[in-house]
């Protein structure tokens, strides 16, 4: 039997562990350099804590998070519909609407950038007046507002590069070049003894010339892929009528993320001034840190899925949902350990003692985020299948939820109630996501196999929080215990993992197979 033949003949079930394997081994290395690029702007991040007073970063994160703001809605969600039509598109080769998309995609995020920056700098005195009563944030939001249009059309960038892209080059146009620019920023910033609008402009600038690198090289990708062989100018169609009808709703995702990681920071500032905004802000890239995992898996998910969904193969579609669920769960682990179970010393390590009651916000906000994402892309699967409807209304519903909790809790409490608020959301949000998957997904809610991983999860946080609570052991010591108990989690899990047959490389690494092997 022939090679072909033997392709031809293999089984479906075959195929879908394959494309399976393919996705946890991209979206792997895609998470090694998720790493190194959190490591790197977190890194930057704590110089710049350090570097500059308590009122300054507060009014620099504040800035930034209106950036954020704006970003989102100038994105307008166009980053999610790129991700999901762009491969059905391929895979069904309509040109024509695979080029019409990324035409208009990239025409509505800039415009919509531009436009909020015009905005801000004709209406900057009433909004001064309304909003902002710190002189600071405004000149600081007169320069970063710049950043939304360019960050949202790099969101645009990373979906049309995961889609046609290898894993290799997503890794060094995402993780390697970005961060490399901010970090040199702060360095410049620290070494000229700059102050916060250096630091400023230095962003903007870097941001800007890292998107005109990737554009470059998203050029040249599709030159090469063969792909401009099929665009003719005449024929172009902009499907904006089944784009903007996905699209339009699930701006409601963005309403949460919005409402989250934004509305606190302004209530907060509202009421308690920007030195509160400084106490929440310092540890949020700290919490954020359990999220990487999942960013990176979920950037070859979607096309992935979507292409397994537009040939109606549902049953690859849960295997492909489960594998990674777990993958993220038990890899998120160790920094859910370390900024959850042992938030209090490490926050003091890295901030230092004035930023010791940002300990308890680490933990809260880490708790909500670790539940976000331990249960795998249950809102990304519900997009893939068009669950519309369901989708906006738990948005929403999550949206007022944190919005209320924010409103009752920041005034009497401070940064602690915003920390407070935002993680009770996100997990109210994610067990909404997780019980829509009934709606004909066809993904199990939960399955018996997979109750083990969670079980050993909990046990091992929980175990460390009361040892650090009873005992209070020094910082170093409490990384080794949380190490230690990682690799156990690890090595509980290695079955359901199944790492020797996706890396079976691994496997000669010393040690490797102890604690991967099957």
């Amino acid at each position: 039997m022939t090679s072909a033949t033997a392709t031809t003949l293999e089984s479906p079930s075959a195929v879908r562990h394959t494309a399976v394997r393919r996705q946890i081994r991209g979206s792997s290395l895609l998470l090694a350099g998720r790493f190194l690029a959190k490591g790197v702007n977190f890194a930057a991040q704590v110089l710049i804590v350090r570097h500059l007073s308590q009122s300054d970063y507060g009014a620099l994160a504040y800035a930034l998070s209106i950036v954020v703001l704006g970003q989102d809605v100038a994105a307008f969600g166009l980053h999610r519909a790129v991700s999901r039509f762009l491969p059905i598109y391929q895979e069904k080769r309509q040109y024509d609407k695979l080029f019409g998309t990324m035409i208009m995609v990239t025409g509505i995020v800039l415009s919509i950038g531009l436009l909020m920056a015009v905005v801000l700098y004709a209406c900057q005195g009433p909004i001064a007046r309304a909003w902002i009563g710190d002189p600071r944030v405004l000149s600081l939001l007169l320069v970063l507002i710049f950043l939304a249009p360019v960050e949202a059309f790099d969101k645009l960038l990373l979906g049309m590069f995961a889609v046609f892209a290898s894993p290799r080059s997503i890794f060094f146009r995402k993780h390697v070049l970005g961060p490399g620019l901010k970090l040199l920023v702060v360095v410049l910033l620290i070494l000229g003894e700059g102050s916060v609008y250096f630091l400023a402009v230095g962003y903007l600038a870097a941001a800007a010339l890292g998107v005109a690198i990737y554009t470059v090289v998203l050029f040249r990708l599709l030159k090469r892929q063969g792909l401009f062989r099929h665009f003719h100018l005449p024929s172009i169609t902009m499907p904006w009528r089944e784009v903007l009808t996905f699209t339009i709703p699930l701006l409601t995702s963005e309403l949460v993320y919005v409402v989250m990681h934004t509305m606190d920071v302004i209530v907060l500032q509202y009421y308690a001034g920007v030195g509160e905004v400084a106490v929440l802000r310092a540890v949020q890239p700290l919490a954020l840190m359990n999220q990487v995992v999942m960013a990176s898996f979920a950037m070859l998910f979607t096309p992935l899925a979507a292409r397994m969904f537009a040939r109606n193969d549902r049953r690859g579609i849960n295997q492909l949902y489960w594998q990674t669920a777990i993958w993220i769960a038990v890899f998120s682990f160790p920094i859910f350990a370390v900024t959850f179970s042992i938030a209090g010393p490490v926050t003091v390590m890295f901030y230092g003692a004035r930023y010791e009651q940002s300990a308890a916000i680490l933990s809260l906000l880490s708790l909500g985020c670790f539940f976000n994402a331990a249960l795998g892309f249950n809102g990304l699967t519900l997009k893939v299948y068009g669950k519309l409807k369901y989708v906006v209304a738990i948005n929403v519903a999550a949206a007022v939820l944190n919005l209320i909790a924010i409103l009752l809790l920041v005034p009497r409490y401070g940064a602690l109630g915003a920390a407070i608020g935002t993680c009770g959301a996100l997990i109210a949000h994610n067990v909404l996501k997780h019980a829509g998957l009934r709606l004909g997904t066809g993904i199990r809610l939960f399955q018996r196999r997979t109750m083990k991983v969670y079980a050993s999860i909990a046990v091992a946080a929980v175990a460390l929080w009361a040892l650090q609570a009873v005992a209070a052991p020094p910082v170093f010591v409490s990384l080794a215990l949380a190490a230690v108990v990682s690799l156990l989690v690890l090595r509980m899990n290695r079955r359901l993992l199944r790492a020797d047959e996706i890396f079976p490389e691994l496997l000669r690494l010393p040690l490797a197979k102890q604690l991967l092997g099957r």
